[in-house]
């Protein structure tokens, strides 16, 4: 079966850390662009942050630029984004995604070739 596996979400204080991660199941991620997204209740999907095939180039979301660090490890078909400095805003189900082809410097959504099931994350004192 081909999917993506989402972990390491879970309840954190603000000012907290949290290291998600996506993991490949049938399938090699070296070829795929891989996308991080976050749906808040009541709001639309946002893409936070992607990373290319070879991990060279890297796209931030203004709204965690500075705080979250997306990296690969293709020799263990995995993909991290790492959370620093969690604000409430923050929370939210994260997903991962992985992309083959795409239209424009980054692939959008409905692009995607995969999808995780997410995780939670949340952000609370």
């Amino acid at each position: 079966q081909l999917q993506l596996v989402e972990s390491g979400g879970g309840l954190v204080q603000p000012g907290g850390s949290l290291r998600l991660s996506c993991a490949a199941s049938g399938f090699t991620l070296d070829g795929y662009v891989i996308g991080w997204f976050r749906q808040a209740p009541g709001k639309e999907r946002e893409r936070l942050s992607y990373i290319s095939s070879g991990g060279s180039s890297t796209y931030y979301a203004d709204s965690v630029k500075g705080r979250f660090t997306i990296s690969r490890d293709n020799t263990k078909n995995t993909v991290h984004l790492q959370m620093n400095s969690l604000k409430i805003d923050d929370t939210g189900v994260y997903y991962c995604a992985a992309f083959s082809a795409w239209i424009g410097e980054w692939p959008a959504p409905d692009e995607a070739d995969y999808w995780g099931q997410g995780t939670q994350v949340t952000v609370s004192s």
